[in-house]
């Protein structure tokens, strides 16, 4: 499957895989000039790019486990979420989690985009809900091992 991107600025790169099987494609960063993200501070970080997502699809912005355990930097949201129809900018919402500021500079890896299907749907309200073996047994309650 191929995906129109469209580059912002000049220095944007593209996403890129890591391995010939990997899911995700990196996104880099694009910057004028370097960023520092304090302690437990949310910045958002722009890719210079847009995309054009194919309908029935969305992209899935992931953390980049080396970055997220190496650095404590991971997207703030846990996981954004760039909609089909979306047309502006990737940016990613950048937090650190650690107690060092952090330094981002152009053109470094920040997080990975993972394209997947969804279904679209509609909501019916209903009185009642068909039963399960579950029922509304929520967090933790099959047990904790």
């Amino acid at each position: 499957m191929k995906i129109k991107l469209k580059k912002l600025m000049e220095n944007a790169k593209l996403p890129s895989a890591g391995s010939i099987k990997a899911a995700g494609y990196d996104l880099y960063s694009c910057l004028e000039e370097q960023v520092t993200i304090l302690p437990h501070e949310t910045k958002m970080i722009g890719t210079g790019l847009a995309v054009a997502i194919p309908e029935g699809y969305f992209g899935g912005i992931f953390a980049r486990s080396g970055l997220a355990a190496k650095q404590g930097l991971r997207p703030a949201n846990c996981v954004g979420v760039v909609d089909a129809d979306y047309r502006g900018e990737i940016k990613v919402a950048l937090h650190n989690d650690t107690e060092q500021p952090r330094t981002i500079k152009g053109g470094e890896r920040i997080a990975q985009l993972v394209v997947m299907p969804f279904l679209l749907l509609e909501f019916e309200e209903a009185d009642e809900l068909d039963e399960t073996e579950r029922g509304a047994g929520g967090f933790g309650h099959t047990g904790i091992d």
